[in-house]
């Protein structure tokens, strides 16, 4: 039995759409203009634990379009999940909250955008596929990098 109690566990609890914004701040004049817009995407990743074993994982997408300094229209909109992840060794954890939870939130959350840019009465943008492995692994360079940069003694974590 008390291997049992060991074996390892990830579930998805929930997915669920945690914030969403539309803003059309220059319409109607601007639905106007025959220019092309300009279209730039940030996304984000975030994790916090919310019990023992249990962690929300948000991934969070910004897409700005703009017709030369005027915006057209601003989406954000952050997707997350709930998970259970349990007996995992630390190693572990932390590269699967990194990588392998953004991946299963990330394609509800390009459906989201697409859903509410073209409901807005846009054409849908359409979000690329992400390797959240390489972005995983920037930001663990990042902060290793800032660690380094840091004085002694700062204490600081990582934290996922």
């Amino acid at each position: 039995m008390a291997e049992q109690d060991l074996t390892p566990i990830f579930q998805i609890q929930r997915v669920y759409l945690k914030d969403l914004s539309l803003e059309q701040p220059n319409s109607p004049a601007i639905l106007l203009e025959q220019a092309q817009p300009q279209v730039d995407i940030n996304l984000a990743v975030s994790a916090e634990p919310v019990g023992e074993g249990i962690y929300e994982v948000a991934v969070t997408a910004t897409v700005t379009t703009r017709i030369g300094d005027k915006t057209l229209f601003l989406v954000e909109a952050k997707q997350a999940a709930i998970f259970e992840i349990r007996n995992l060794p630390q190693d572990q954890l932390s590269p699967v909250i990194g990588i392998a939870c953004p991946g299963i939130v990330y394609p509800y959350l390009r459906a989201t955008v697409a859903d509410v840019i073209t409901r807005a009465g846009f054409p849908p943008v359409h979000l690329t596929e992400v390797n959240f492995q390489a972005m995983y692994e920037a930001q663990m360079q990042a902060r290793q990098a800032q660690e380094g940069a840091a004085p002694e003694g700062n204490g600081a974590a990582l934290a996922s």
